[in-house]
């Protein structure tokens, strides 16, 4: 039953419980219910009957929540491309319950047994019947094991993540982002246009930040022929109305057909064949990735970073980054995770740390200490359920992002967490006003707050409604596993939830 590694085999307590553990040395405990195992595989023995399991993804689009042991695993079903895309496909079980870096089963009693790698390496965790087990690609961290409230113990391995990886104090503020309103569609005079809109209604936003659609391919970072003044000029506009200028970038990705990939293909991560390796699909086919370890690359995102900031954009939503931490093919040999890493250390260098790096699309544990925000699900959409996308719980809708968020509330000692906008408007969207709350909720719970609706597509109510929210403070206790209290009204979220195991709304 235990792992055929192991040089430890024995038992642990966990106060009245005793549980088999199969580990590459023996536990250390550092608590009355805690331990830190030493890297490398791990099995705990567990004698539960049919637990639930917490999965959790790899990147910020990744499924993240609890299913019981005999269910279908939580994963992407059927779609390749997307499993490439949005969560770990080297790692992948179709078959059985995994996830990255961090699990958890249920104990009858509403606590936990909580599994979760203090580091990089790929780790990853999952259950059977019988068993709670990790591994690692690249055994360099150890591990955290704990017993207790469910709240209590995935806040401590918060804090460990925190301790060890480090974390960053920068608030976001409040973000108008052109995404969920104009897509690519934007150009100078809607920037301009919608930023006077934002002054003229007063609303208290501190950032306006704009997303895809400025750069003429994504992989060369220079404006295109809808910018004709520069981005330099439209940074100024953001900033001469108040606001602090944000711009969206997806550095270490270039399209096939972009200058940087037709030019320089070498500068590419690489498949075994010596020819740059897909490491994901958007805007319509593949994309490649940046080689990030070889000092050519090293000097391109230097020279970017240095002049996106001398442009005067300040707050950077940098996408798309899991891509440098895919396996191939590297100039250098170092695990790919930490190249991942690596590399964003480089960009946190270059821009300083009075530049808020929001990453979206960034593999979670290896981004820690670095980004100052982190997406927590995939994209939200101005409907609730994506029926293209069934067995997709990574696809654009509000169901899939609500679902993922709530599931890493957990995360914010380590950086804020953002759930993605929230919507005002009633027209251009089929949310109805239950949906429309809830986005409101997560956001005000997760303390991330942003919207892409412009004035003109908002009522005189419903801009009234956004600046109220933005205005209101608000004060966060954290009850239950679905349950929160804010100011004085309690918001259960158990509601919206498709698997909600008995109990586990108030599970403390």
């Amino acid at each position: 039953m235990l792992n055929d590694l192991a040089t430890f085999a024995g038992v642990i307590r966990l106060g009245d419980l005793s549980l088999p553990v199969g580990a590459v040395g023996e536990p250390r405990a550092i608590g009355e219910r805690e331990f830190l195992i030493p890297a490398g595989p791990v099995t705990v023995v567990h004698s539960l009957d049919d637990p639930e399991f917490f999965r959790h993804g790899w990147n910020s689009w990744s499924p993240s929540g609890w299913r019981r042991i005999t269910d279908v695993p939580l994963r992407i079903h059927d779609s390749p491309q997307r499993l490439l895309t949005a969560d770990d496909a080297r790692n992948d079980t179709p078959l059985a319950h995994s996830g990255s870096a961090v699990g958890a089963i249920a104990l009858a009693d509403g606590e936990i047994l909580l599994l979760g790698a203090l580091g990089l390496g790929a780790p990853r965790v999952g259950a059977t019947a019988t068993t709670l087990w990790g591994t690692m690609e690249d055994p360099v961290a150890e591990w955290y094991f704990a017993r207790g409230p469910e709240v209590e113990v995935f806040a401590r391995y918060a804090e460990l993540l925190a301790e060890r990886l480090g974390s960053r104090d920068a608030s976001a503020g409040r973000v108008w982002c052109s995404w969920y309103s104009f897509y690519e569609e934007i150009d100078e005079k809607s920037v301009r246009s919608a930023v006077a809109d934002l002054v003229e209604a007063r609303l208290p936003f501190d950032v306006v930040q704009l997303d895809d659609g400025w750069e003429p391919s994504v992989g060369d970072w220079v404006a295109n022929d809808k910018f004709p003044s520069g981005m330099a000029a439209t940074a100024r506009t953001i900033t001469d109305a108040g606001f602090r200028a944000g711009l969206w970038l997806a550095p270490f990705i270039a399209l096939p057909h972009s200058r940087f990939a037709i030019e320089r293909p070498d500068l590419l991560i690489q498949d075994e064949a010596g020819r740059p390796l897909v490491t994901g699909y958007n805007w319509g086919g593949p994309y490649y990735a940046l080689d990030t370890t070889q000092p050519e690359v090293q000097e391109h995102l230097r020279e970017l970073f240095t002049r996106v900031v001398g442009w005067g954009f300040t707050y950077l939503k940098l996408d798309f980054m899991y891509a440098a931490a895919i396996e191939g093919v590297r100039h250098a040999p170092v695990h790919r995770e930490q190249a991942y890493r690596d590399a964003i250390s480089l960009i946190r260098e270059v821009v300083g740390d009075d530049v808020y790096l929001l990453g979206c699309g960034v593999p979670m544990l290896p981004s820690i200490g670095v980004f100052d925000g982190v997406r927590v699900g995939p994209d939200v959409a101005a409907f609730w359920e994506n029926s293209e996308r069934p067995g997709d719980p990574t696809g654009v809708g509000t169901k899939n992002a609500f679902l993922a968020s709530i599931h890493r509330s957990w995360l914010r000692p380590c950086f804020e967490t953002d759930p993605d906008v929230v919507y005002f408007r009633r027209r251009r969207s089929l949310l109805d006003d239950d949906q429309r709350q809830l986005l409101a909720d997560v956001a005000t719970v997760l303390g991330f707050r942003s919207t892409s609706d412009p004035v003109g597509w908002l009522t005189p109510d419903e801009v009234d409604e956004l600046r109220d929210w933005l205005r209101e403070p608000a004060n966060v206790t954290r009850l239950g596993r679905y349950l929160f209290e804010v100011d004085d009204r309690l918001v259960d979220f158990g509601r919206f939830v498709d698997y909600v195991a008995p109990n586990s709304t108030n599970a403390n």
